[in-house]
């Protein structure tokens, strides 16, 4: 291991030694117990296997076999959960072969990110994160459930799941992917038509063919954004089946896949019909999920260019498990680790070319490879991280691996760790009088890292896109909308802000856009400093930047700065809110229901989390 990777990891470990003490304890009592089905009373076990065959009934009551509790975001309207409809059935069948049972326990919210960019329900879209872990809690508080599989894969989805399993850490639990669409028209090519759009060069007609050809089928959608992102790093915390993350949802694998996650959940869970041997364990996700599994999950993050969401989900994700982490330890990491893998918008592949030139086993081989890993941990495979450097296949009915080979299948997508496509990962943090920001920069060019230009501060993504419209952007500028936290207005992507910034940058502009809110795992190659916080309701120094202001947004230092005086800047008061925006920010496609959480949730920094 590198010494900069144990050292980031002790420094969590040891801020982290009070709270995570303490859920350990938790887990443990938890544990100690006797199982739900056993201590329950009459009326409340037949409640809960009322509507069973008479066989589960008595596997469940007399036999005291393990039942699982599937919890899945499916739901027909997002492409990526629609395979998800015929999950429960194989999962029942597999789990009734090995000697136990399976029930769905209930149902999370799944919106996508996709359809609500740039509307009001895109203002919800943060928030679903912890209303789905609430939902995997209710679902989950039936108790009684010896396992749990959890169905998810996109942006506030995973994230949502995870939270929620961990707050039951003393479950074993294997998250239970369904793969990626086939490759539709290639991403670059969708972005230019998208921006061809922004300047008015092709109308609503050939903007929908292009998006229709691109988003076309079952399946996640084939850009590396939150997402795929979150299927990276489950692999990367040994939480799926190894190599399960991206194969396509119609493959003959994934059903075997499928049916080995409840193997494997029925293992963790000591169940010794599903261990091979009989060489059962018990390891509830609690235990498998510690400060060295966190840390692998954000090295896999910064040595891929994954999404700048997990800067704010995976600090939750970790809380929710005793654990503390910041800012300063992705920015720590992304010092030590290299840049590995190039895939849209860090690059011009797709998921799918990523995976053909080894997936994320090439990247969690390289990295532990490279000390940049931590390769002892629990994970739900028996043999450790190191099952997750090979590649399922159909071995039958059952699921086989195999080593992967020892070059890329690509070297424009992975590259080995010793000839990285950057020495450091591509995420920065970024520090300054206007406050704590990031930037993705793995797919921002090197010589836009620095940008220096006169602020135009804008209230909200609308008035924005009516100045580019007006052409009063038509300039060198830096971009600031304001009031786009999670106190705000729940913190919405600005991803409709990409393709006019885009454009003006194509027309040989120096532009950069600084933000309380956040860009998207999709964020494209302008320079965003973004998640800028505190936020400005909250006080943020943001709120004092005016119209002209010169600003520098610095990439290469870690620098925010509006280059302003600083007698002058300690005097300006921090913009307010108007009333006006106040109301529409709390009115109308059910914003008013999430009243509560803008006004308890904590900075982005803290995770945004709603239940602290």
């Amino acid at each position: 291991m590198k010494p900069g990777i144990l050292e980031v990891t002790e420094r969590i470990r040891e801020r982290s030694a009070g709270t995570r003490r303490a859920y350990l304890a938790r887990i443990d009592a938890l544990v100690a117990r006797p199982r739900g089905p056993d201590s329950m009373g009459c009326a409340n076990l037949a409640h809960a296997t009322a509507a069973l065959p008479a066989a589960d009934k008595l596997r469940i009551v007399a036999e005291k076999a393990p039942n699982i509790g599937v919890v899945t975001a499916y739901n027909d309207m997002l492409s990526a959960h629609q395979p998800y409809e015929r999950f429960p059935g194989v999962i029942r069948d597999a789990a009734r072969g090995l000697g136990a049972t399976a029930q769905v326990a209930g149902g999370v919210p799944a919106m996508c990110d996709g359809v609500t960019q740039g509307r009001p329900g895109m203002e919800l879209s943060l928030f679903s994160r912890d209303a789905i872990a609430m939902g995997t809690a209710i679902a989950l508080s039936h108790d009684v459930f010896d396992a749990a599989l959890l169905l998810g894969i996109c942006d506030k989805i995973v994230p949502g799941l995870l939270i929620g399993a961990l707050h039951f850490g003393h479950l074993p639990c294997v998250f239970v992917p369904a793969g990626p669409m086939s490759s539709g028209l290639p991403n670059t090519e969708k972005t230019k038509v998208r921006e061809q759009y922004a300047l008015g060069k092709v109308g609503r007609d050939a903007l929908y063919a292009a998006e229709a050809a691109s988003y076309h089928a079952p399946g996640t959608c084939t850009f590396y954004g939150t997402a795929n992102s979150n299927q990276m790093l489950l692999e990367a915390m040994g939480l799926h089946v190894p190599g399960a993350a991206f194969v396509h949802p119609h493959a003959e694998l994934r059903d075997a896949l499928t049916v080995e996650a409840v193997r494997l959940v029925l293992a963790n869970a000591g169940w010794s019909t599903a261990a091979p041997g009989g060489a059962a364990r018990f390891t509830p996700i609690g235990r498998l999920v510690d400060e060295r599994t966190i840390v692998n999950a954000m090295v896999a993050l910064l040595a891929t260019g994954g999404s700048t969401n997990h800067l704010i989900h995976w600090v939750a994700v970790a809380r929710s498990a005793g654990i503390v982490i910041d800012w300063t330890d992705f920015s720590a990491l992304s010092h030590l680790t290299p840049l590995v893998a190039r895939v849209y918008p860090n690059g011009s592949a797709d998921v799918n070319q990523f995976q053909a030139a080894g997936g994320p086993g090439f990247v969690i081989r390289e990295l532990i490879e490279g000390g940049c890993m931590h390769g002892d941990v629990l994970t739900v495979a028996a043999g450790g991280l190191a099952d997750y450097t090979r590649v399922p296949r159909s071995d039958g009915a059952r699921v086989a691996w195999s080593s992967l080979p020892a070059a890329s299948g690509d070297d424009s997508v992975l590259r080995p760790w010793t000839r990285p496509f950057s020495d450091e990962g591509g995420l920065k943090l970024l520090e300054g009088n206007c406050g704590r920001a990031v930037m993705k920069v793995s797919s921002v060019p090197a010589d836009r890292w620095i940008v220096e230009a006169p602020a135009a501060v804008f209230d909200s993504q609308e008035e924005m896109l009516e100045a580019f419209a007006r052409h009063q952007l038509d300039r060198d500028v830096v971009v600031v909308v304001r009031f786009q936290g999670p106190c705000a207005n729940g913190m919405p992507e600005l991803h409709k802000l990409t393709p006019p910034l885009g454009a003006l940058q194509k027309q040989g502009y120096h532009v950069a856009l600084v933000t309380d809110g956040r860009m998207s795992g999709a964020s494209g190659q302008v320079p965003a400093a973004i998640h800028v916080s505190p936020e400005v309701l909250a006080g943020g120094m943001l709120g004092k930047i005016r119209d002209g202001d010169m600003i520098r947004v610095d990439a290469v230092n870690g620098r925010l700065e509006a280059l302003v005086d600083a007698a002058e800047w300690q005097a300006r008061e921090v913009a307010q809110l108007t009333p006006e925006a106040a109301v529409r920010n709390g009115h109308d496609l059910g914003r008013e229901l999430f009243a509560g959480m803008r006004r308890n949730v904590l900075t982005a920094e803290e995770g945004a989390c709603t239940w602290l």
